[in-house]
């Protein structure tokens, strides 16, 4: 099982090469639907993980593929040195569900 990192940052792209999973920059939204093509044709990637900026400028092709295939599993994360805050949709649905902020 192989992951695979798309980012519009540098030092995530170089963090996450030192653990061994491999990527590519991406900064506009056709490098980023092309790279997701290139991910969704190699069937040795299971994972790919995006960052949120790269998210936002795909935000209807990668949500279609979270809903309908099932490989590969895609992660949005944040990129480093940025927060998500509480805008992961876990802590929403924690926050509404029992009104607990964490």
């Amino acid at each position: 099982m192989k992951y695979y990192l798309i980012s519009d940052n540098t030092d995530t792209l170089t963090g996450l090469r030192l653990a061994g999973i491999e990527g590519a920059l991406a900064s506009t939204r056709r490098d980023v639907a092309c790279l997701i093509e290139t991910v969704r044709a190699d069937d040795t990637i299971a994972v790919l993980l995006v960052t949120e900026a790269c998210y936002a400028l795909c935000r209807e092709l990668i949500d279609s593929i979270k809903l309908s295939v099932s490989r590969p599993l895609v992660s949005v994360i944040p990129a480093a040195g940025e927060t998500r805050g509480d805008t992961g949709s876990i802590t929403r649905l924690i926050r509404e569900a029992i009104g607990v902020k964490i």
